[in-house]
């Protein structure tokens, strides 16, 4: 069965999702090369669920992110999000139905200090999306922003209202983030490694306030990470990226625990052990990550990876299948082999 099946509890929908740039805009470059950023992305999510989009930096994560709440718009693929009033593929909206979905989905950036308009108030930055979106008059927002404010930890809210961003501290300003995206009740909310620039005395506590109103409020999560053990705290399940394709999904300790693709064994490698005297087996991968440009139509990882062969060179890449009846999808030829090693 394949990771992209339908279900009636599915809220997102993504099939062959891509998305390219040109490799150079110069007056004499080719104009055939091209950066897949995402190649082929296959991924539905539950309601209620959170997800957790892990891997290194460039693997297309954030890009991933991005497309998801239509910040960028795709190269290809659909977009479908299943809603009580009837799918919407939003690949490629415009217009009055793309503001609709934005009042449903909604993003928290990675950076606290980037992401708010300095010249306006809290209260501005916060009441921004009731005021796009043309919901409740001027007290009704007011008593809105208000209660956010409260549930997110920033209280008395009074004392933040009329305050300017610059005025509160990184964990302060996230906690801001939050509850601009929260205010308009989306159903889908894409978090970027929102807790990555924030002092370590503060994450834990972010971390804790975002699982907390998930659940109270029963949004569906995409939490992009590099962390594992953020991802692990986190998130119902994961999803490892390599070079702009999922290579392994499925629940979050069976992935840990039971990794069955080499890269998914990489990453778990490099996670610092609290114990000197553990001895941790490495994995024999090889070389450096490659570019993403014009990729070859076999596996991503090839280059890289131990049990490579010819069968693997003379495929195209592996789909994401699930290998057994345990809802773990993993996109390799040879994953038996990480069952034996």
């Amino acid at each position: 069965m394949s990771e992209n099946g339908k279900s009636s509890d599915t809220l997102i929908e993504i099939t062959n999702l891509s998305k390219l740039y040109p490799a150079s805009t110069g007056l004499f470059s080719r104009n055939d090369l091209f950066i897949h950023a995402v190649s082929g992305l296959n991924l539905k999510i539950k309601r209620g669920e959170s997800v957790g989009l892990v891997g290194e930096s460039g693997c297309g994560k954030t890009t991933t992110g991005k497309l998801l709440t239509r910040l960028i718009e795709p190269s290809e693929g659909s977009i479908v999000l299943h809603t009580e009033d009837g799918d919407m593929d939003i690949a490629h909206m415009r217009g009055a139905g793309l503001k609709d979905f934005r009042r449903r989905v909604q993003m928290i950036f990675q950076d606290p200090y980037e992401s708010m308009n300095p010249r306006l108030t809290i209260y501005d930055t916060v009441a921004e999306p009731l005021d796009v979106q043309g919901i409740g008059n001027i007290s009704e927002r007011q008593a809105r922003v208000t209660e956010l404010l409260e549930t997110v930890g920033l209280t008395p809210a009074s004392s933040f209202l009329f305050r300017y961003p610059h005025e509160l501290s990184g964990g302060q300003r996230q906690r801001v983030a939050i509850a601009r995206a929260l205010v308009i009740e989306p159903d889908f909310i894409v978090a970027d490694e929102p807790t990555s620039m924030l002092d370590v005395s503060v994450r834990t506590g972010v971390m804790h306030l975002m699982q907390d109103l998930a659940e109270r409020l029963g949004v569906t999560t995409l939490y992009i990470t590099h962390d594992l053990a953020v991802a692990r705290y986190m998130c119902d399940r994961i999803a490892v990226m390599y070079l702009g394709k999922i290579v392994e999904i499925g629940d979050t300790e069976e992935v840990l625990q039971h990794p069955r693709h080499p890269y998914t064994k990489a990453l778990l490698s490099a996670v610092p052990v609290p114990d000197p005297t553990y001895k941790r087996e490495s994995v024999n991968i090889k070389g450096g990550i490659s570019k993403p440009i014009n990729p070859p139509a076999r596996c991503r990882f090839y280059p890289r990876c131990p049990w490579a062969d010819d069968y693997c060179q003379s495929h195209d890449h592996p789909p994401l299948d699930e290998k057994s009846a345990d809802s773990h999808f993993t996109a390799c030829f040879h994953w038996e082999k990480n069952l034996e090693n």
